[in-house]
């Protein structure tokens, strides 16, 4: 059975720092794309490519030494996209909870090895939190569209 969510802990190194002695926002995007690419891939069993990260939200730093943990879970399927919730939580290594510090939806597409798109498997809400999510990832899609509509005047050289 496929799994549509996967976990990454590990410490948040001091070469991940920022001028201002926190982990750098950058370092947290590669994170987020890099636990995102794993569960698109582990979903869709081939190569995926990341197409969209938006509405990325940073709710607190993330110190160096503690530890990072990283959600990324599948709340919307299409043809070859994947929509993926990410959160990103950290603690110091003597507290019992983590805090989240970020959020953002993150979509894959599957593409095979000439780069052309790859159907996937459908992902079905179960429980009542996962059609929540998913139309979540659906009213943000649609929001998407309404942006590049407004960027187009911008984008085309």
């Amino acid at each position: 059975m496929l799994k549509n969510s996967i976990t990454f802990q590990f410490l948040a190194e001091p070469n991940d720092i920022n001028f201002g002695g926190k982990v750098h926002g950058g370092a947290v995007m590669k994170w987020i794309d890099q636990t995102a690419f794993a569960c698109a891939s582990n979903w869709a069993s081939s190569y995926c490519v990341t197409v969209y990260v938006g509405g990325i939200r940073f709710y607190k730093p993330i110190q160096i030494g503690h530890i990072v943990k990283i959600e990324a879970e599948i709340i919307h399927t299409g043809r070859s996209s994947m929509h993926i919730a990410v959160d990103v939580y950290s603690k110091h290594i003597s507290e019992g909870k983590f805090v989240k510090t970020t959020h953002c939806i993150i979509v894959f597409v599957a593409v095979d090895q000439d780069g052309n798109t790859k159907e996937i498997p459908k992902w079905i809400p179960v429980s009542e939190d996962d059609k929540k999510m998913e139309a979540y990832a659906i009213r943000l899609s649609e929001l998407r569209k309404q942006i590049e509509i407004e960027m187009e005047p911008f984008v085309s050289s």
